[in-house]
């Protein structure tokens, strides 16, 4: 039986647009933190910081002393279901993908988030904050959605994406009273009416 040690965080909880991503992180019990040294929170960092330990994470995955995967639930998901279950969807497809099995499992995560009810948990308050692996897994989340919200800025020019990755800035907002609503956004978090085209 494999022991592992889970970390789990999101990113974008509270975008007009684009998806809620979900970082998984499972390294062995018996993994090294000293190799995890100094991340923190992604809000916590600048955006090449974030980019720079995305890219530790990576060569750590190449290296097989951990795996990781960002899961993502789209605005469509989030319209249909809330945002709560849409991110419950995301962790549970991260956790059974890195850990098919629960035994042996250990997750951590941060905030009210949960993890399927056979698999030993524990939900920390300011996760990102006290432990690494949560903080790792918030950088995989923030990263590949920034990522992926900049690849649709090039699909929707005149939103600006590339710059507030979705979140509801004056600038967007602006453009959305101008353009009104498009594919990636979420309708249920956009007061439709106010932001359709006259």
């Amino acid at each position: 039986m494999r022991k592992l040690l889970i970390g789990v965080d999101e990113a974008g909880r509270g975008p007009l647009a684009g998806p809620v991503a979900v970082g998984v992180v499972a390294v062995p019990r018996r993994f090294d933190f000293k190799l995890l040294k100094g991340v923190r929170d992604s809000k916590q960092m600048s955006e090449l910081g974030r980019e720079i330990w995305f890219e530790r994470l990576r060569a750590l995955e190449a290296e097989q002393k951990l795996r990781y995967i960002v899961v993502f639930s789209s605005a469509t998901t989030i319209d249909e279901f809330g945002i709560t279950r849409a991110v419950r969807r995301a962790v549970h497809r991260g956790v059974r993908h890195v850990a098919p099995e629960p035994a042996g499992a250990r997750i951590l995560l941060d905030g009210l988030l949960t993890a399927p009810r056979e698999y030993e948990q524990e939900t920390i308050v300011g996760g990102d904050d006290s432990e690494p692996l949560i903080a790792l897994a918030s950088v995989a989340a923030k990263v590949r959605r920034d990522r992926l919200m900049r690849r649709h800025a090039l699909r929707y020019p005149q939103y600006g994406f590339e710059a507030h990755k979705g979140y509801g800035t004056k600038a967007h907002r602006e453009a959305l009273m101008k353009h009104g609503l498009c594919d990636i956004h979420r309708g249920t978090y956009c007061k439709v009416e106010m932001w359709r085209k006259k």
